[in-house]
């Protein structure tokens, strides 16, 4: 006889009932095993060996750099000399973001940045989101940054030996040329330096960072004696619009304290250097930014910024009128725009592993070469892909492409650690963002508001992208989630109780 309060078949009579469509996509892994899991991958570990000084360097690497050096060309010409302020409000948005960052940093220091903050708070859906976001804002980074080192490239052979590489060679289509190699050769050297190890990438950065400062205060020293006040007069030729929009494509350039985040999982003491490196990063790149964009229009007229990606080497010249310094601006700029590409690099990579660690991307990302302790199939893969975004498409379609995906990413992290504070509120807190909740709406807003300033084009990349990321999920990732396999669902129930 069939007994009645049996089971279902193929059901454990303790199991519980499986879970919904929508509870699927709510669950979320746990603080606890997020950094539990901290390092490990598919056949060897992370190393922990960057301290507070490797890792403000990261972050200054990969921030201080392509914004100056490069997309000041970009946003001139769409604000005129109010550029200098256009900085500062991209410096304020990621100020208040950078703050969020701090403080997630030091309560959850893993390799995953935001998609980690976001999958511990928001729930798997938004964190795949945002890791996908993740994955447009740093792999388009670096193809963007390659574009523009192959500008002072052509800079530095012309004032050298007096030949630069073919159009046709170093730009790409759209742009005059057919294949840009310089951008190629870059990300692969970048490449290179990554499969030696996280310590060894982090001793090379230095040295580039400590580079790009000199050269940029060499840059103030010489350009200043160029210095017209003339050229400030009309200060707003194309309104508070023109500045807004000039701000979204600069905040491209603020990216570097998210790269830091990234090393969580290979920094000695996380939870107390990370949030230092994101604050101190982001107070020196902002004061060299607004100082260096205002000599370099005070030297020369705003109007003469168009088509200009190497603008610095180009104001040193015309200020000496000799292209000795202009040479050496471009030679210190090839090694300072090579850093942001390692560093930027180094952080996909790391956003990937912990996307893999989780089940949601393929298992390859987490594979981690047991000698170097670096994710060297990864680090390949990625590479690769970046090297041929960098070869096949203008810069200015790259730096906004990277830009709305940056200020995305933002805004869930400034909505996480209002979430985390709520239903963690005695987790202990290494950093706290002060005047929570104020500061991170402020962030949030921000974010939105200068999404809101980026073109209809970059809003279309940026939809087709989402429903590729959508179609990824729920065709790969919702059912290979660790999380779903092994029946480990932390439910927004469970997680919004306070703690006791």
């Amino acid at each position: 006889m069939l007994d009645q309060g049996a089971p279902p078949q193929g059901r454990t009579p303790n199991a519980p009932p499986s879970p919904g469509f929508g509870a699927r996509l709510m669950r979320r892994k746990p603080v606890e095993r997020l950094v539990a899991e901290g390092g490990q991958g598919e056949g060897g570990t992370l190393r922990r060996s960057l301290g507070l000084w490797q890792l403000t360097m990261i972050s200054i690497g990969a921030t201080l750099g392509t914004g100056i050096f490069v997309v000041l060309g970009e946003a001139v010409p769409k604000a005129g000399p109010a550029v200098t302020l256009s900085f500062v409000i991209a410096g304020l948005t990621a100020l208040f973001s950078a703050l969020s960052y701090a403080e997630l940093a030091g309560t959850i220091p893993v390799a995953g940045s935001s998609y980690s903050y976001a999958y511990a708070t928001m729930g798997e859906l938004i964190a795949w989101i945002c890791g996908w976001c993740l994955v447009l804002e740093y792999g388009v980074s670096v193809a963007a940054v390659a574009v523009g080192w192959g500008e002072y490239l052509n800079e530095l052979l012309d004032g050298t030996i007096g030949v630069t590489i073919p159009d046709a060679l170093s730009a790409p289509p759209g742009d005059g040329g057919i294949f840009n190699l310089p951008g190629l050769i870059v990300v692969l050297l970048a490449m290179a330096f990554l499969l030696g190890g996280a310590r060894e990438s982090a001793r090379a950065n230095t040295i580039m960072v400590c580079v790009k400062i000199a050269a940029l205060v060499l840059f103030c020293a010489i350009g200043i004696q160029g210095f017209k006040s003339g050229n400030y007069e009309h200060f707003m030729p194309l309104g508070m619009a023109g500045v807004s929009a000039a701000g979204a494509t600069l905040f491209f350039s603020y990216i570097g304290f998210d790269a830091a985040s990234t090393a969580g999982e290979e920094a000695k003491n996380a939870q107390r250097d990370l949030p230092r490196a994101i604050m101190l990063s982001l107070v020196i790149v902002t004061a060299l930014y607004v100082l260096v964009a205002a000599v370099a229009v005070g030297a020369k007229p705003w109007q003469r910024f168009n088509d200009s990606e190497a603008a610095l080497a180009q104001i040193m010249r015309d200020v000496t009128g000799q292209s000795f310094w202009g040479t050496l601006l471009a030679a210190c700029a090839v090694i300072a725009i090579a850093s942001v590409v390692l560093t930027v690099l180094y952080g996909q990579t790391r956003i990937l592993f912990a996307m893999s660690r989780d089940g949601l991307v393929p298992k390859v990302f987490a594979k981690v070469h047991p000698k170097t302790g670096a994710p060297r199939a990864n680090t390949v893969i990625v590479s690769l892909f970046c090297g041929v975004l960098a070869a096949a498409i203008p810069l200015g379609q790259l730096a906004d492409a990277t830009s709305i995906g940056t200020l995305f990413a933002f805004a869930l992290v400034n909505i996480a650690v209002v979430v985390l504070r709520r239903t963690r509120p005695t987790m202990p807190r290494t950093f706290r963002v002060p005047l929570s909740p104020v500061l991170p709406a402020l962030g949030f807003a921000f974010c939105i508001w200068m999404m809101g300033s980026l073109s209809a084009v970059t809003w279309v990349v940026f939809g087709v992208w989402m429903a590729v990321g959508l179609v990824f999920y729920f065709g790969y990732g919702y059912r290979r989630s660790r999380l779903a396999t092994r029946q480990e669902l932390a439910t927004p129930e469970v997680l919004a109780t306070p703690e006791k």
